[in-house]
């Protein structure tokens, strides 16, 4: 595998994880209190961003860059992808009857999230790929990791 393909892959992979964990969260949360399915997407979409966001913030603020130069190299180069990721896993969600509305403890709601965010998944890869072959995307915060300040 060529390194290009390696870095779009961990870089989906810090995607997912992001992703599902705003996703479980939110549809948890909207699951839990009842929400109508709107509300519940609203806030899973919204939860997905910030933790991906977070967790992209992390090591460049453990690297010392500042705050506002770690969220704006953030924001550049994972909005794509999350934003991919999320239309792709709700869209996958949404047309799966009863995945939305299957409650937590049923097996059906959580084989359906799976399969929503491995088809997510794919769908985002080739957008890292592509951003990361330019020298955009994760290829921006890549550099924190390895190349230093500036």
């Amino acid at each position: 595998m060529d390194m290009t393909n390696k870095m779009a892959l961990s870089a989906t992979l810090h995607c997912l994880t992001g992703c599902a964990i705003g996703e479980i969260a939110g549809l948890s949360l909207g699951l839990i209190f009842g929400w109508p399915g709107l509300l519940t997407l609203v806030v899973a979409i919204g939860l997905a961003f910030i933790i991906g966001y977070i967790l992209s913030m992390i090591p460049l603020l453990k690297a010392g860059v500042p705050l506002k130069k770690a969220l704006t190299t953030v924001l550049a180069a994972d909005t794509l992808s999350i934003l991919t990721m999320e239309i792709v896993d709700n869209a996958v969600l949404f047309m799966i009857p009863g995945a939305m509305s299957a409650g937590l403890v049923n097996p059906w709601f959580w084989a359906t999230l799976a399969l929503a965010l491995f088809v997510a998944f794919w769908a985002a890869f080739p957008v890292n790929r592509y951003l990361l072959s330019r020298g955009k995307g994760h290829a921006l915060v890549h550099h924190y990791h390895h190349g230093g300040m500036q």
